[in-house]
């Protein structure tokens, strides 16, 4: 049997698992009759990106993050329409992506994943130019992802600390929304453009979201009552915030918002400051990903 060549790229500050815990458990897991593999570690920001469209180029058969949702954006955007295939081993603090796929946090498991190698083709989609795998989402959500980009303390708490202390201050924002035709203006707590269905550490903000539809889930939020947060919180780990009355959930393959001036938008977990209008598309069909 011819073995496939596999790439593991590990993003070294990611998540809370050591750098040689992560080495020990490929080494360890990977079935060697299957794969010849090899291991790369990341550098800077936007390094894992160059090391992907290297071994893309190469022809090598599957390349692995292993980190967070933000290693998976930066490995998988050259990943493409093209032949390679994409692995998570999910070592980050959210790990959205791989919550939706069912791809566990245990390192073991996730690797014996990948030695079962069953495939799904999935949606991707964009920001502008910007690739996104899981979700993209603008206003109150842009705005805590640019806080979280700052802090030395990763995590889940250390997340809920930003969104609560900016949340009583956060004024609603106004937009402009084309999609499917019609044009919505609303003022909005944020606006979530969902491939998964989840902001990450078992959220779901759309319930219904499906990788591989050709369709985005648009979530446009008003701002609840701070005494409704804890219901709210409820309904999201129930997984039926899309019932909440502040909700309201519109798939679409194209979506048009305009604001009055240029905000935050959360990239997989990602925060860019991009112009006063953005245009969001879907790319069908676009990622080959190794699911359970």
């Amino acid at each position: 049997m011819v073995k496939k060549s596999i790439t593991f790229i590990i993003n070294p500050i990611s998540g809370i698992t050591g750098t040689k815990r992560k080495e020990s458990a490929i080494q360890s897991w990977i079935d060697k009759s299957k794969f010849d593999y090899r291991i790369e570690y990341t550098q800077y920001a936007g390094h894992a990106t160059e090391i992907s469209a290297a071994e893309v180029k190469k022809g090598t058969d599957i390349i692995v993050a292993v980190g967070g949702d933000g290693s998976v954006n930066e490995i998988a955007k050259e990943l493409i329409n093209s032949k390679s295939v994409l692995g998570i081993v999910p070592a980050g603090s959210g790990n959205g992506l791989a919550h939706h796929l069912g791809i566990s946090v245990n390192l073991r498991k996730a690797i014996e994943i990948i030695n079962k190698g069953n495939t799904l083709k999935m949606d991707t989609g964009k920001v502008n130019e910007r690739v996104f795998v899981s979700l993209a989402g603008i206003g109150f959500d842009g705005l805590v992802a640019a806080k979280y980009a700052n802090t030395k303390i990763r995590g889940f708490l250390s997340y809920l600390k930003i969104a609560t202390e900016e949340y009583h201050k956060y004024k609603p924002k106004k937009y402009t929304i084309k999609i499917n035709g019609r044009k919505i203006k609303r003022r909005a707590l944020f606006i979530i453009f969902a491939n998964s269905n989840q902001f990450g550490y078992n959220a779901p903000i759309a319930p219904e979201a499906r990788v591989n539809d050709g369709l985005l889930d648009v979530v446009i939020s008003d701002k609840p009552l701070l005494v409704e947060m804890p219901l709210i919180a409820g309904l999201m780990y129930w997984r039926k915030i899309d019932k909440s009355k502040y909700v309201e959930t519109i798939q679409a393959s194209e979506i048009t918002v305009k604001s009055k001036k240029k905000r935050w938008i959360n990239i997989d977990g990602e925060a860019i400051k991009m112009d006063k209008t953005i245009k969001v598309k879907v790319i069908p069909h676009s990622l080959n990903v190794i699911v359970p």
